[in-house]
């Protein structure tokens, strides 16, 4: 079954295979730090996966096709937060109202828990929450969406919208 979403199919296609992986990060990681880890060694090219950590926070950036994804996490407790985003798109853009609206339009149907967002002059697609509760299907699920959306998107927002 073919649908007009491409990130829709890639989910749908590996859906099971994702819930076998959450299992199996349930079952052999004690910290979500350890998941974040085996999910961008699962997701990222060209062994481009860096990591940075200071007393409060690590953060991960890494390849994923044509985007650079960055994942944060303050830390363990459950006020502390997930953090996972991609640039798109650099601002200014041509015809900003017809981008913002382009972006309003998909964050109702195409971005499933993530969202455009704007930070810091660039075009962004977000997933943040807290650690409570947080599954390691979760943070599977958070990571590979935005790296998919944000690669799905970027080279489609840029060709329509590029730098003004």
């Amino acid at each position: 079954m073919t649908t007009e979403n491409p990130t829709q199919e890639i989910l749908e296609q590996n859906q099971s295979s994702d819930e076998a992986i959450a299992d199996e990060l349930i079952e052999k990681y004690s910290s979500h730090k350890e998941v974040i880890e085996t999910v961008i060694s699962s997701l990222e090219q060209n062994d481009s996966a860096m990591v940075s950590h200071t007393e409060d926070a690590f953060l991960w950036k890494f390849q994923y096709g044509s985007v650079e994804v960055f994942v944060q996490l303050t830390g363990e407790t459950e006020e502390d937060l997930l953090t996972v985003w991609a640039s798109i798109l650099d601002l200014p853009a041509t015809d900003e109202p017809g981008l913002m609206r382009k972006l309003l339009e998909m964050n109702w149907s195409e971005t499933f828990e993530t969202c455009f967002a704007i930070v810091d002059k660039k075009v962004v697609v977000l997933s943040q929450r807290t650690v409570a509760e947080l599954s390691p299907g979760e943070i599977s699920r958070a990571i590979t969406l935005v790296a998919n959306i944000a690669d799905d998107n970027d080279d489609l927002l840029k060709e329509q919208f590029g730098a003004s």
